[in-house]
């Protein structure tokens, strides 16, 4: 089985204005291309969004903020499964207390594997069953701490080089992440065109 899983596609990282945007082709090829054949062939998309909202030690970015603009997600309400997992850092294992709710402060970021995994066996499937192709933003971070978090749980990872982008935007950049960079140690890269002829 092959499942779809989404990074970061929230708005202040894809949608102009946004705190951590920049031009990025993926961004397109997601919602005019992916999203629309996805659709017509009934496939779901698991989603790992972010709330990154200080207090986070470590790292000083603030953005994503539940309950604004930047927060929404761009993956379309239809081709999502509903149950999401929202992390707090680049790896999806890190949480928080009132990670998502924009009406309580955000607690400490801290680890919660077996939480993770749950939401993994539910949503995505299991490793032995599963193969995962990543897309979202941005793969020179959080598409990267996913891929190696997956590929560690035993997950054949892939990732959807029209789909995603380093945070730059800078072409020559991903070809290089996606060819020559540690990235492929955790996961291969994969192209539509091959994806289309696996799911059709």
């Amino acid at each position: 089985m092959i499942k779809i899983v989404s990074i970061d596609f929230q708005k202040d990282f894809s949608a102009e204005g946004g705190v951590c945007y920049k031009p990025r082709p993926s961004v397109s090829f997601i919602k005019n291309t992916l999203a629309p054949f996805l659709n017509s062939k009934g496939i779901k998309i698991a989603e790992i969004i972010s709330d990154y909202r200080q207090p986070r030690p470590g790292d000083r970015g603030n953005c994503c903020h539940p309950g604004e603009w930047g927060y929404e997600s761009e993956i379309p309400k239809d081709i999502k499964d509903k149950k999401i997992w929202i992390k707090c850092m680049n790896s999806p294992i890190w949480v928080r207390k009132n990670g998502g709710v924009s009406s309580k402060k955000p607690g400490l970021p801290y680890q919660d594997p077996k939480r993770f995994e749950k939401w993994l066996n539910s949503v995505v499937g299991k490793p032995e069953k599963t193969k995962i192709v990543l897309i979202g933003l941005t793969l020179d971070c959080c598409v990267l701490c996913t891929a190696q978090e997956l590929n560690f749980r035993g997950y054949d990872v892939r990732i959807l080089a029209e789909a995603t982008d380093p945070y730059s935007g800078d072409q020559k950049e991903k070809e290089s992440l996606l060819k020559d960079s540690p990235i492929i140690n955790w996961a291969d890269t994969i192209t539509f065109e091959e994806l289309k002829k696996t799911i059709t």
